[in-house]
């Protein structure tokens, strides 16, 4: 028993977090290469890597993803100190390389030398389709930085490619992830580029980028549905992402056979972001005015938001509820209690429908069985449960209230 748990204790030493032995970088100069600051690391491996996100048989292990800034030609090598074959009879380990190859394309590099001669044919690289925004961002080290926004799709010359490299990055950042058909022609591509010099030349850096899929909505309109998106780690926490969805928004509001836009899955950050976009967006039409905030939602609110906006209800119903939030004086009692009643008044919803549902069980349940789903509804509960999602919302309300006055 003894020598089985000496050898279990000696195999441990074999398994390595791969979040950590999975060092990616976007390199725009020779020296990036071997500068760790530029280097970022999985949130997530487990798609590829299993649930336990473990790699097992390398001490040492590092498994290198480097991409070239524009056009992400690839640079792939696996190193590693000791291999537990070499030590261990009968004992394999896990085939990284063949994990990873099945997610990457085929085109990368192994050779560091070759991956930086390939730097040298980003000066070719120019940026996919159409530009729909140009914006800037201060930066307390290099200024003012320029970025670009552009729409792009499969009929662009080499984009498939290049998408089939940027989607890769979806695997270790978007906790679900899965690859697209990039041949249907219902996809809508929207890219981020940083407009940068090298050697008295213009370069452009990927940033992020979003899919979104048109559905077809009887009997001649489409909803275009966010997909997928992603600001890459380097470029995160600087507004990027707001200045994404806010140039697709606009770029479907000028469509006429648009009807709404919606999202797929959404994640919690992104609902606070697309909350943040559409209140700057509504905050100027005449139906969210001030002085209609506190006469409460309006069908005018809900048709000005879908007709101007392509916003649905629901998304308008938010909007409303974080504009009113920063018209009213939360020290009134009075108006601190209006605001409340209305936001719950929303949030109770579910609620209502858990006590149609206890009238239909008194009907058709024995009494046993009425006092096990009785209990799971207590009023109480509910009352509490109500009362903590209101705060929660109200927190978030206050984040977006305050991004908004310091982009003022």
């Amino acid at each position: 028993m003894a020598d089985v748990n000496t050898m279990e204790k000696k195999l441990a030493e074999y398994k390595c977090d791969t979040n950590e032995a999975i060092s990616l970088k976007l390199v725009r100069f020779p020296e990036d290469v071997d500068d760790d600051s530029t280097t970022f690391h999985p949130e997530y491996s487990h798609q590829v890597f299993g649930d336990d996100e473990v790699a097992f048989g390398y001490k040492g292990l590092q498994i290198q993803l480097f991409y070239a800034a524009g056009n992400l030609s690839t640079l792939f090598k696996v190193k590693y100190t000791s291999k537990v074959t070499e030590t261990f009879d009968c004992v394999e380990a896990d085939d990284v390389e063949g994990k990873i190859r099945e997610i990457i394309p085929a085109g990368f590099t192994c050779n560091t030398d070759d991956f930086i001669s390939l730097l040298e044919k980003e000066a070719n690289f120019k940026p996919f389709g159409t530009l729909l925004h140009t914006y800037t961002v201060h930066s307390e080290e290099a200024g003012e930085l320029t970025y670009q926004i552009h729409k792009a799709d499969v009929t662009c010359p080499g984009f498939r490619e290049y998408h089939e490299r940027l989607q890769t990055f979806l695997m270790w950042f978007i906790e679900t992830a899965s690859f697209i058909d990039a041949d249907d022609d219902r996809w809508d591509f929207f890219l981020v580029f940083e407009k940068y010099n090298k050697d008295g030349e213009t370069l452009y850096a990927t940033v992020g980028y979003m899919t979104v899929y048109n559905y077809y909505v009887y009997p001649d309109k489409t909803r275009p549905r966010v997909s997928q998106m992603l600001i890459l780690p380097p470029f995160q926490g600087e507004g990027h992402g707001a200045q994404l969805l806010e140039a697709v928004h606009r770029f479907y509001c000028s469509l006429p056979k648009v009807q709404d836009i919606t999202a797929e899955d959404p994640s919690e950050n992104y609902v606070k972001l697309r909350d943040y976009v559409l209140v700057k967006l509504c905050q100027g039409l005449p139906s969210f005015a001030v002085d209609k905030l506190h006469l409460g939602f309006s069908a005018d609110m809900i048709k000005e938001a879908q007709d101007k906006l392509k916003i649905n209800k629901k998304h308008a119903r938010r909007v409303y509820e974080i504009l009113r939030l920063r018209a009213t004086d939360m020290s009134d009692e009075d108006k601190a209690r209006e605001y409340r009643l209305e936001v719950k008044k929303r949030l109770f919803g579910p609620y209502r429908k858990n006590q149609r549902e206890l009238a239909k069980m008194r009907k058709c349940l024995r009494p046993e069985e009425l006092v096990s789903h009785m209990s799971q509804m207590d009023t109480q509960t509910q009352h509490e449960e109500l009362e903590k999602s209101y705060q929660d919302v109200v927190e978030d309300y206050r984040r977006i209230i305050e991004r908004l006055a310091s982009q003022a």
